[in-house]
């Protein structure tokens, strides 16, 4: 593991006041609006006492996103809000009047979204629920995929009702290809990762996310336990900025120290702190959290998390798959979890602190402290799942 602490003279300074205005309290019950025509229900915190006790902790709670929906993962909440959003604020233009998410499937609105289609760049999950949300609201949608997706997230991506495009080389290359289809079509982009001049369509992506952090909060004070620390997986960020902004707008004083942890092999928010600006990596070899698996940052992402982080780590390949096995194959009575290859990157983050005792003592962790981590998605590639946690090669 590598570990950077943020240094930086920004380090727990206030959001800025959009980002504030876009990620506070009062902001999740027009998100729960907008997603009342997506089925996806409440999912479980667990805790794991045995866990905790082997890794010196007082508690650990995981927010069990395999559960939230026929997706698998939270981005259920994220790009089916993005484009809800967007089909009602084009009804609003044509029509004339502030179109309310209750009118979503009113033949006139229907009518309008038939007309559209919804694009973006994928590893898999994202691109499954922008689908998911089009199909929902009577779009149309085409997603693209880089080389390294698999053929059963691009089946589930079909299965939504998409066309998907598969592209050659890595992630950001599928981003060039999507922004390119988008111009020459006049497709609506739906990125879960933003740039300047392009940044309210990404926030409406992370403000879905919203919804399950606040079922944390509410989890976790109905079970008498303060958080004083988070683990958050990141690939540009979205994600983990979202859950950081909200936890610090609703918590105040009481905020966890926040910790975000990404692949060694793709690790642009890490080099970002360390070079004290937002900054574009090389990509590298592979990395087995595909969903991860990103060269540069997320502007909201990184202009909320170079605030709210209080520090930055890497893990290994071998981490992630340790920490699924973990969950897969719990010890003693704790609950047993299924964790994708990048859904249980935040617990891999954790255990990997506790082998040092030195790391342990940088993250202010101890026996009393309270660690919550998101388990993102399940098996969403249940091949691959079933490999790596026999043990197996999974390029076999």
């Amino acid at each position: 593991m590598h570990i950077h602490l943020n240094a930086s003279t920004l380090f727990n300074a206030p959001l800025t006041a959009n980002d504030q205005a876009a990620f506070g309290l009062s902001v999740v019950a027009d998100v729960r609006r907008h997603l009342a025509y997506v089925p996806y229900q409440e999912t479980s915190l667990h805790s794991l006492p045995n866990l905790a006790a082997a890794l010196k902790v007082g508690t650990i709670l995981v927010k069990d996103e395999s559960e939230r929906s026929s997706l698998g993962s939270f981005k259920a909440l994220g790009g089916s809000h993005a484009v809800i959003r967007l089909v009602l604020a084009e009804a609003s233009k044509q029509l004339g009047y502030g179109v309310p998410p209750e009118q979503l499937l009113d033949p006139e609105v229907a009518a309008i979204a038939a007309s559209m289609t919804f694009t973006c760049a994928t590893d898999g999950n994202h691109g499954r629920a922008v689908a998911s949300g089009a199909r929902i609201a009577g779009a149309r949608s085409e997603i693209f995929v880089h080389s390294g997706v698999s053929a059963s997230r691009i089946a589930a991506i079909e299965a939504e009702g998409a066309v998907v495009t598969q592209t050659p080389g890595n992630y950001d290359d599928s981003i060039a290809a999507v922004n390119d289809a988008a111009l020459k079509h006049g497709w609506q982009v739906v990125s879960d990762t933003s740039w300047p001049g392009y940044e309210e369509v990404p926030a409406s992506v992370m403000q879905g996310y919203l919804v399950m952090v606040d079922e944390a909060i509410e989890q976790a004070q109905a079970a008498g336990v303060a958080v004083t620390h988070v683990f958050l997986q990141a690939g540009v960020g979205g994600y983990a900025a979202a859950v950081a902004a909200h936890l610090a707008l609703r918590l105040k004083d009481a905020v966890p120290y926040t910790i975000v942890v990404e692949p060694e092999r793709a690790s642009c928010l890490y080099d970002s702190a360390i070079a004290g600006h937002a900054k574009r990596i090389e990509s590298s070899e592979p990395t087995i959290m595909a969903m991860l698996e990103c060269y540069e940052p997320s502007t909201i992402a990184w202009r909320i998390l170079e605030r709210r982080a209080a520090a930055f780590t890497t893990i290994t390949d071998s981490a992630a798959i340790a920490a699924m096995t973990t969950l897969a194959k719990p010890k003693g009575g704790d609950p047993q979890i299924t964790s994708g290859e990048s859904g249980g990157a935040g617990l891999a983050g954790l255990i990997e602190a506790s082998r040092s005792a030195a790391v342990f003592q940088q993250l202010r962790l101890d026996a009393e402290s309270v660690v919550l981590v998101f388990n993102t998605e399940g098996a969403t590639d249940r091949a691959l799942y079933e490999k790596l946690i026999a043990g197996k090669d999974a390029s076999a």
